[in-house]
């Protein structure tokens, strides 16, 4: 039986009736798939469906797809014309490959996962059955409210589907008010590396320097970072290495040295690891970009070597 028949269980009149809008089910009422799940909602698609099982999925699931029925998977995939999958990467091969095996999956339904790690080729237990295979991941952090729904306005979305259907993959984004970029099946790991190292990494290094200024004696150090820091990010964005300024481009290598020793009585843990690692890392950029030379490059690798004896 295929997703549009008229099962008790398919979609509604009204989505049925309307030409391209698709009956979608939600598996994983986490931040992403409730805030998708809304936003396909809000392209006048009909949301028929979602699985939720702890009591916040489910609180999410009531807040941001209201009136939507709280449903057990098989019977989330069996109603949906489009079945959007966003559970943990790691869930996911087991998940499609347990569905297909049970023949929940319906030929011509549109299978959607939000992955950045994996491409469409994880969905070829539907494929099987006769699935659209097609990847989106969002380039955005989620909070799982509302909140969300207009960051997803103009940000990238990751796509990745089999050529012939990739027009509908690009479709879906830009009805969301997203921009769709196609990324190559093999580079998905890569892709998703990046992101990964850009932003979670981001906050990691901020929230290090804000626990360091607190060290200092600074009572609200976000109100010194957040204008320095959006600077800085924004002219890296424009300008790459170009952008860099500080000692270490200009191979001050006794302010680095305090740093250093500064850094180490601090208490902040791990935040003299990631000075020297990430000093180590922007010297060599600066070398290779021209802007340090190697006669300047040499004291400073000597004041960020971790055998240096360390002043009381």
């Amino acid at each position: 039986m295929s997703a549009g028949e008229d099962s008790g269980t398919s979609p509604p009149p009204e989505t049925r009736h309307r030409p391209g809008r698709l009956g979608v089910g939600v598996v994983g009422a986490g931040r992403v798939g409730s805030v998708i799940g809304s936003a396909l909602r809000a392209a006048g698609h009909a949301v028929v469906g979602v699985s939720a099982v702890s009591r916040a999925s489910r609180e999410r699931a009531e807040a941001m797809l209201p009136g939507v029925p709280v449903l057990d998977v098989p019977d989330v995939v069996r109603r949906s014309e489009l079945v959007l999958l966003t559970v943990p990467d790691d869930v996911l091969p087991d998940l499609v490959g347990g569905l297909a095996e049970t023949g929940a999956w319906q030929p011509g339904q549109l299978v959607v996962h939000c992955s950045g790690r994996f491409g469409w080729k994880v969905l070829e237990p539907a494929v099987g059955r006769g699935g659209i295979p097609l990847a989106l991941h969002p380039a955005m952090t989620f909070t799982g409210t509302s909140l969300d729904l207009s960051r997803l306005t103009g940000c990238c979305f990751g796509v990745s589907a089999p050529a012939t259907v990739l027009p509908i993959a690009q479709a879906l984004v830009v009805e969301m008010g997203a921009e769709p970029v196609t990324v190559p099946e093999d580079s998905r790991p890569l892709y998703h590396a990046a992101l990964t190292h850009g932003s979670n990494h981001l906050v990691t290094l901020v929230s290090q320097a804000l626990d360091l200024l607190r060290a200092a004696g600074v009572e609200h150090p976000a109100g010194i970072l957040a204008p320095l820091l959006s600077a800085a990010l924004d002219n890296a964005l424009r300008s790459g290495d170009a952008a860099l300024t500080g000692p270490v481009s200009r191979g001050d290598a006794g302010t680095v040295r305090t740093h250093v020793e500064a850094v180490a009585s601090s208490g902040v843990p791990d935040a003299l690891v990631a000075y020297r690692v990430l000093a180590r890392i922007t010297a060599d950029r600066s070398l290779s970009s021209g802007r340090l030379r190697p006669a300047q490059a040499e004291p400073l690798l000597e004041a960020l070597a971790e055998d240096r004896p360390l002043r009381p």
